[in-house]
C-alpha cells in the first residue's frame, strides 16, 4: 500500500483501539500513539476539562491538528479517538497515510467496557445506551467508508485481535 506508513485503529469507544493498538506495536516492535492522550499532553488538560472549557467544537478542533501532526509520522500504530471519523480531512489524512483497522463491537459488549461512560463526556445525560446507538448510527457509515480492515472485538481476547490484525496485513511479528 503505497504511502500507508501507519496503522490507524477506529470504531467507538470500548472497542478496544488502545489495547489491541499496544499489543500490535508490541508484536510489530513500532511505537504505538494514543491520539486522546496526545491532545491531553499538547493541552496540558484531561479531555473532560476540553470538553467543559472548550465544548466539541474546541476538542474537535484540537483533535484535528493533533492528528495532522501523528499522521506525518512514518511507522506508528496509532489508536485514534472515536469521533477522529467526523471530520473529511481527518477521514482523507487517516485514508492515505495508513492502513485503517475497523474495530467493531456489539452494543452489549461496548456497554460492559465503558461502564457509566465516566470520563467520556459525549455519554454524559441520557440513556447511557441510546447515546451509544445514537453516536453509532451517525459514526459507522464513516467507519466503513475509510477502513481497509474490519474485524470484530467481541468475546475476543486483545492479544488474538492483535494477531487477526497481522495476518489480514500479511505480516509476521517481529522479533
Amino acid at each position: 500500500m503505497l504511502g500507508k506508513h501507519n496503522i490507524y485503529l477506529i470504531g467507538p469507544m470500548g472497542t478496544g483501539k488502545t489495547a489491541v493498538g499496544k499489543q500490535l506495536a508490541k508484536l510489530l516492535e513500532q511505537p504505538f500513539v494514543d491520539r486522546d492522550a496526545e491532545i491531553e499532553r499538547h493541552a496540558g488538560v484531561d479531555i473532560p476539562y476540553i470538553f467543559e472549557r472548550e465544548g466539541e467544537t474546541g476538542f474537535r478542533q484540537r483533535e484535528r491538528e493533533v492528528l495532522a501532526d501523528l499522521c506525518h509520522r512514518a511507522g506508528i500504530v496509532m489508536a485514534t479517538g472515536g469521533g477522529a471519523v467526523l471530520a473529511p480531512d481527518n477521514r482523507r489524512l487517516l485514508h492515505e497515510t495508513g492502513t485503517v483497522v475497523y474495530l467493531q463491537t456489539s452494543l452489549a459488549q461496548q456497554l460492559q467496557r465503558v461502564g457509566k461512560g465516566r470520563g467520556r463526556p459525549l455519554l454524559k445525560g441520557g440513556d447511557l445506551s441510546q447515546r451509544l446507538k445514537d453516536l453509532r448510527a451517525a459514526r459507522e457509515p464513516l467507519y466503513q467508508e475509510i477502513a481497509d480492515i474490519t474485524l470484530s472485538t467481541d468475546n475476543r481476547r486483545v492479544t488474538r485481535v492483535a494477531e487477526l490484525i497481522l495476518a489480514e496485513l500479511g505480516r509476521e511479528p517481529e522479533g
